[in-house]
């Protein structure tokens, strides 16, 4: 007799303050379930409503090991497809089955996928600060705890606010200045090359914050500090800038964390336009795509980067591990901590030492969901401001 799926339902949490969707799939096995992220954090309740009203009695009765056909038919059964809303719940869903797959196996999900390529994962911390000193200080903090990849950032996303300079009666909103942004970058990494020198890599989040030729001379610009990669230099809308991009500069480029349709991402890689992928695993629909997009990167010498913020739950954060172990183009991992509550709420987090990210022993992703403590930490509610980006005179920009 097949083990079936008996029930799949959402929980809601916020233990550090960032709305986090993680989906759990039960089994006819009694004590058998599986557990996987869903984290839209802008629109979780909508992705909640999906894996609840949609997917539920989509799988309910199912087979729970033919996860291949599961994610076939839960793409295209709303017969519109590829939106970040049911790629995120779907993805909740394959993660599950993934993990309920390594559990059914007795192996860690890493081992079940081929096995380890690596002990465990390189990762990148963030280092951000107001002025460039504040900057290298946070750099040589991380240097200190073991960290070998670094991103930095100067003032946040986009650089300090310029809302001072709007015209009067401009709409609220967070407000940046392209020009200002980049000169303050390239300051920035001035100063953390000339205090650390060649012996950290020293990576950069553009957040699609530049108009395209912006992008390309910013690109030209960090030649000199030799960056691990650039990230996002682009929007998604503007993939097509890649091609001029690729022909001017030296600078490695990543790319991918808005992605949800694979014809966004197989242009970069066929072409060799890109030098790292990092997807958010929810958003292009879980583990059985990402899998396959590594596959394709890998025949195009291209590595993996996984989109690894706060707002990637901790079983999301478990599963781009579980992929960084087993596939041979791994390149580097993106991780932002995880604060106390996170860590209890979730037992078995993956524990990163001398900036390496190691999973435990257990069987699939390794990881649990207290759910009576994630009830006592509400998701939050409110209109996000930092994704309401304004230029200088009040336009509204890409976030």
């Amino acid at each position: 007799m097949p083990i079936t799926i008996r029930d799949v339902r959402a929980v809601l949490t916020a233990p550090a303050g960032i709305n986090l969707v993680v989906v759990k799939v039960e089994t006819s096995e009694p004590g058998l379930f599986g557990l996987g992220c869903a984290t839209f954090t802008q629109r979780a309740k909508a992705v909640v409503t999906a894996v609840a009203e949609y997917l539920r009695p989509l799988f309910v009765g199912r087979d729970a090991a033919r996860i291949e056909d599961l994610w076939q038919t839960g793409m295209v059964h709303a017969y519109w497809r590829n939106g970040p809303v049911l790629n995120n719940a779907l993805s909740g869903v394959d993660m599950a089955l993934w993990d309920i797959k390594g559990k059914l196996a007795g192996m860690p999900l890493c081992d079940l996928l081929g096995g380890r390529c690596r002990e465990a994962a390189t990762v990148y911390r963030h280092a951000d600060g107001r002025e460039p000193a504040a900057v290298v200080e946070r750099v040589r903090d991380f240097m200190a705890q073991g960290y070998r990849h670094v991103r930095v950032q100067c003032g946040g996303y986009g650089g300090q606010a310029a809302r001072p300079a709007a015209p009067v009666g401009s709409p609220p909103g967070a407000y940046y200045d392209p020009g200002a942004y980049t000169r303050t970058v390239l300051r920035a990494f001035e100063a953390v090359r000339e205090a650390v020198g060649d012996g950290v890599e020293l990576l950069h989040d553009v957040h699609e914050r530049l108009a395209p030729i912006e992008a390309v001379r910013f690109a030209c610009d960090l030649e000199r500090f030799r960056l691990f990669f650039l990230e996002d230099p682009l929007a998604p809308e503007d993939i097509g800038w890649f091609g001029p991009m690729r022909q001017r500069t030296a600078t490695p480029l990543a790319m991918g964390e808005l992605f949800n349709h694979p014809l966004e991402w197989t242009p970069l890689i066929t072409g060799r336009l890109v030098d790292f992928v990092r997807m958010h695993l929810s958003q292009m629909g879980g583990i059985t795509p990402a899998r396959k997009v590594a596959a394709m990167a890998e025949l195009h010498g291209i590595r993996t980067a996984w989109h690894g913020p706060g707002d990637v739950s901790p079983v999301g954060h478990a599963a781009n591990l579980h992929l960084d172990l087993a596939l041979h183009n791994f390149g580097v991992q993106e991780w932002s901590g995880f604060p106390a509550p996170l860590a209890e709420v979730f037992p078995g987090c993956p524990e990163v030492r001398q900036g390496y990210m190691y999973p435990n022993d257990r069987p699939g992703l390794g990881i649990d969901l207290d759910e009576a403590l994630a009830g006592r930490f509400p998701p939050v509610s409110g209109v996000d401001q930092w994704t309401q980006a304004r230029l200088p005179d009040g336009t509204a920009a890409r976030p």
